[in-house]
Parts: C-alpha cells; structure tokens; sequence
C-alpha cells in the first residue's frame, strides 16, 4: 500500500518539482524552430542502403545546397531527411506577388466603383512587379503597357508557378546525382505560409490560454485554488519544452498540437484536485492523497499509450509520431511532479489556513 505522501511536512514535496522547472527553462532556450516556423523545405527520401550523411551533405553544399542531412533505418531500408534553408527566389517571388496582389485588388476596387480617372494610376508599377516575376522565373518575356490586366496576371501566376517549379528541379537534380532513392517527398514551406503558420499560432496559444483562464477563475471563483491550477498547467508546459530543448525536438505544428494537449490534461487533473480539496468533507491531506491516487492512475494511463507511440515510432521512423509522443511523455511526467507536489501544496495550504484554528480543551 504506497504511503500518503501529505502525511508530514509535504511542503517539502515543491522542491523537486523547483528544481525540474528551473531546468526545463534552461533547456527550453536551446529549442529552434521546425520548417512549419522557419520556412525552408525539407526531403525525405528512402534508399536501399545507408548512406554516409556527412558525405552526401558536403556533396551537397558543393551544388549550392546549404543544409543538414540525416540518415537512419527503416524496417523495409534507410531513409535520408534533407532540411534546407529558405530560398531567397521563393522569398522574393511571395514578395512581389504580395504587391502585385494588392496593387491589382485596388485597381479592381476603383474600376468597380467607376473611378476611371484613377483607374490606371497603379498599371506602371504592376508592370514593374509582373516584370521582375518574370525575370525570377528566367521567361524571356517583357510585359508592356498594351497589356490587359487580366493577361499580366494571368503571366504572373504562372510565372510565380515557375519559380517554385524551377526550385523544385535546383533541389531534384543535384539530389539525384548523389542518392538513388526508391521514393521521394518534398515539404516546402514558403514565407508567407509560414507568416500564416506563426499567426495561427500565437492566436491559438493566446486564445486558449485566456479561455483556460477565464474558465478556470469562473468556476472557481475563488484566487488561490484558481491561480494554483493555472500554474499546474504552466509548470507541465515548462516540462515539456525543457524536453524538447534536451531532446533536440525542432518547434513544429505536431510539438504546438501536443503542447496544447498538455495543457488540456494538465487542466483535467488541476480540476479534479481541486474539486476534491475544495467540495468534499474530511481531512484535506486524506482528501488531496485521495486524488493522487486516481490522477496518478490517469497519467500512468496516459504515458503507457504514448509510450506505445514513442517505440512504433522509433520503429517506424515517422517523425510526427516521434515529436508528438516525444513530448507528451515529458509533459505527463511532468504532470506528477507539478500538479502533486505544486498545486497540492498551494491547495493544503489554502484549506488549511482556512480551517478554524483548535483551542486547547481547559481542564
């Protein structure tokens, strides 16, 4: 039968959890951002035998491919991950085709509502942009004034399509003549997809956080057990970007998506402590060792599936496995030290101070 582990001075039962924290702060600084954050392309590829990545990156740069190589095992060959940096014709392409669009949305606007006068004021300009795309995307083409708009976007697009098409076969044929590979999968991340990527990002992260917060205080209306589950969740958010700094796990949409996850269970568990402490009758240290018990089995649950994830994706190579359950297991690790042993104490604290104080039976 495991002991109660409030029984005694449990105040000390924050000092690991302390010490995880501040770690995970320490580590977390090293975690750098995955191509959904940075922008970049990443390849992968499968090959029959294993290569020496060291080799083929070098081989690489020599073609004007600046990037990192990786190489592991699969159960059917090996494969070879290929990351590499944001390319400027990409970045200028999404530029000038940025401009052109609202310079083409405000032509559009004012024809619309009849202002001829202006109608044309923006054309030179627009021919300058659809003129530098063209040349981006090396057509022998000049686009003059006696041009429809209409026609000048439509060679822009296609121009637009060409960059891309262009950087596609910059990347395929230096690839090709160092790596037989049996299949191929190209991930590219443009600068304005990624601009998107951050945004959604931060409003999501932003949007839940007050969501929680404001949930949080509304059903508890009360400060303290309120801003102890908030911390519950904070603290295994910590955990895991500590994980992921230790690890070398990049920042990336399926990292965001377990993070987030995180934050859901950590919130779970907060409650389910806290409704205890707060709603049932009997001693507060019985009552916290109570929850323990079944939050405890909770997580174990939990780390048990995602451990299972964790070796299929060891197994499998599949990154996304990886990063997500990677993650999720430092953070319902975590889970333990920071809902029971910081958000318990600051909730027996909180329900102790609160009980009267026994007077001393007079003889």
């Amino acid at each position: 039968m495991i002991p109660n582990i409030y029984k005694g001075n449990y105040k000390l039962l924050v000092i690991i959890p302390i010490i995880l924290l501040i770690l995970s702060l320490y580590f977390a600084q090293s975690i750098k951002p995955g191509v959904d954050f940075r922008g970049g392309t990443l390849i992968k590829l499968t090959v029959d035998q294993n290569l020496d990545s060291k080799q083929l990156q070098a081989n690489l740069e020599k073609e004007g491919l600046q990037g990192t190589v990786i190489t592991y095992a699969l159960p059917t060959g090996y494969a070879v991950e290929i990351e590499l940096g944001q390319s400027m014709d990409l970045v200028n392409a999404e530029s000038i085709k940025t401009n052109f669009t609202k310079l083409l949305d405000a032509q559009v606007q004012k024809e619309s509502f009849g202002n001829l006068s202006n109608a044309t004021t923006d054309k030179p300009e627009m021919i300058k942009l659809a003129n530098q795309m063209l040349t981006l995307a090396r057509i022998q083409k000049t686009i003059t004034e006696d041009e429809g708009l209409n026609s000048i976007d439509k060679q822009v697009s296609a121009a637009y399509t060409k960059v891309y098409d262009n950087y596609q076969q910059s990347i395929s044929g230096p690839i090709q003549k160092y790596v037989k590979y049996t299949s191929i999968s190209v991930h590219t991340v443009s600068p304005l997809l990624r601009g998107k990527f951050v945004e959604k990002a931060e409003q999501t992260v932003l949007y839940s956080a007050i969501v929680s917060i404001i949930f949080v205080f509304i059903f508890f209306r009360t400060f303290v057990p309120s801003l102890a589950v908030i911390i519950g969740a904070a603290a295994d958010v910590t955990f895991a970007l500590g994980g992921m700094g230790l690890l070398g796990i990049p920042f990336t949409l399926p990292t965001l998506a377990a993070l987030l996850m995180l934050a859901g269970f950590s919130l779970d568990t907060d409650i389910l402590l806290t409704m205890r402490m707060l709603k049932r009758q009997g001693d507060p240290r019985e009552k916290a060792f109570d929850a323990f018990k079944t939050g405890a089995t909770m997580s174990i649950a939990a780390i048990i599936a995602f451990a299972v994830l964790f070796i299929i994706s060891l197994y499998t190579r599949i990154s996304t496995y990886y990063e997500i359950s990677a993650v999720a297991l430092v953070g319902l690790v975590g889970d333990l030290f920071a809902t029971w042993g910081i958000n318990a104490v600051i909730l027996l604290m909180y329900v102790e101070s609160k009980e009267p104080k026994k007077t001393p039976v007079e003889k």
